[in-house]
């Protein structure tokens, strides 16, 4: 099945029995925590990218609010990025990822609540003009120090999830791939995470990258620059990097 996001006008590819279908946009963070759990959980899938700037209707019909992940099989259709991957961890129970211990499953709910302040603050700086980046970067940090505090605090690490990644990681970790990004866009060295200030941030980024997870549904600093550059622009161009 093609990569290239389908738009207004196309027409949606038929759906088999019995197979579970990711409806994606490649460079969307919010379906990124769903395919990530989707690798890590080694869920046969297939998917189909969606032009969120020019929707189809059929994908509208799917999922009025219009936007992604869509998660469909047979007659069952779960949309957004928590409700998809928590479905799915339900669904397919081994190698469970949401928390057994009530107090923790609340406590990385607040994470994940938190975690708005941090991805809003990362697109306001990137199309921030020079003259108040700084001051959107002070926001970030204090943002990063709240992170960066939590995991101190569980004494457990690398994840958040301490020796294995947990739900929240795979939440966590679409704006964190994509920080570094920032650092290209704004052409700021003082972007950058600093790893004597973040050591823990460090440690769990290094430990992400080696997932297979993340190798299978990530993409590097230099093409999410590249996409969010068009997308601040107004001119997103979702089949960036794509040869077919």
């Amino acid at each position: 099945m093609s990569l290239k996001a389908h738009a207004q006008g196309s027409t949606c590819p038929p759906t088999k029995p019995g197979v579970l279908r990711l409806y994606s946009m490649r460079f969307c963070p919010f379906a990124h925590r769903t395919r990530l759990v989707l690798h890590h959980k080694n869920i046969p899938h297939e998917v189909v990218n969606v032009n969120l700037k020019d929707k189809p209707d059929w994908f509208l019909a799917l999922n009025p609010l219009g936007n992604a992940p869509v998660l469909q099989i047979d007659d069952k259709i779960v949309v957004e990025s928590t409700a998809t991957s928590e479905w799915l961890d339900d669904v397919y129970p081994e190698n469970r990822l949401q928390p057994s211990d009530p107090y923790r499953r609340a406590w990385d709910r607040v994470l994940l609540e938190y975690m708005g302040k941090l991805t809003n603050g990362f697109y306001s700086a990137a199309g921030s003009p020079a003259a108040e980046l700084q001051g959107k970067l002070d926001e970030i940090m204090k943002h990063f120090q709240f992170f960066e505090d939590k995991l101190r605090e569980r004494g457990e690490g690398p994840f958040f999830g301490g020796s294995k990644p947990c739900m929240f990681d795979f939440f966590f970790w679409p704006t964190f791939e994509r920080y570094p990004a920032l650092a290209i866009l704004q052409d700021s060295p003082a972007a950058r995470l600093d790893p004597q200030r973040f050591p823990k941030l460090t440690a769990l980024g290094k430990a992400m990258e080696r997932l297979p997870a993340v190798k299978a549904a990530g993409l590097d600093a230099e093409k999410h620059s590249v996409f969010i550059k068009g997308y601040l622009a107004g001119k997103p161009d979702y089949d960036l990097f794509l040869e077919e």
